[in-house]
Formats: C-alpha cells, structure tokens, sequence
C-alpha cells in the first residue's frame, strides 16, 4: 500500500483532519484535534507512525519486519509501519483504524457523543 493510498484512508474517517503542525516536513492526520497517524511525506522508504494498543504493538513488532518501535514517539504507543510492500496492505489499513479507534475511544464521552462518534 503506497503512502497515497494511506493518506486517503485516514482521510476517509469521520472527522479527521489533516495538519503540518510541525512544519511542511511532517504530515499530521487528527480526529477532534488528537493525532493518530503522522508520516514525513519526502523520505524514503515511506512510513507512517501509528498509535497501538501497548500488548498488540509488542507482537506485531515480532511478526512484522516492516513494523517497529514508534520513530520519535513513545515507543510503547506507537508503532512505525513501513509502507513499502513489507506490510500487507490490508493490515496496514486495519492498524490506521485500530489506531483511528484508539484516540476516539480516549475522547471524552461527551466529545464522542458531541461528534456523533
């Protein structure tokens, strides 16, 4: 799955937003303005960080080459997923939205209801 194809993924989900909080060297996708995907659209091989559930990130590291520790991030979080062929792509689309439901779930609930989510 090319970086492209996961940009509109995120981008498919209700309420996310994309940012360059960072500058134009990073790419930010929010949902209710907490990050659950960044990616630096220039390097290569392309990558995006992902927020995981803690247990579930330590064992897709062991299963998956194209999957480690969070780049800059806490490494207990978050996941990097290489994105250039070594993750199959529908994991790749499940683990945008695991991480996705993750920061959702983490709302307050009056912010959830408030967002239909």
């Amino acid at each position: 799955m090319d970086l492209a194809s996961v940009c509109e993924w995120c981008l498919s989900f209700p309420h996310v937003e994309e940012t360059l909080p960072f500058g134009p060297e990073t790419l930010v996708f929010k949902v209710a303005g907490k990050v659950f995907a960044l990616t630096a659209p220039e390097e290569y091989p392309p990558r995006m960080n992902l927020k995981c559930d803690p247990d579930r990130a330590v064992t897709l590291r062991e299963d998956h080459e194209g999957i480690t520790p969070g780049w800059h991030m806490n490494k207990r979080h978050w996941n990097t997923v290489l994105l250039n062929g070594t993750v199959p792509a529908a994991l790749v689309k499940e683990l945008v939205r695991h991480s996705y439901d993750l920061v959702v779930a983490g709302l307050p609930a009056s912010r959830r209801r408030e967002l239909g989510l």
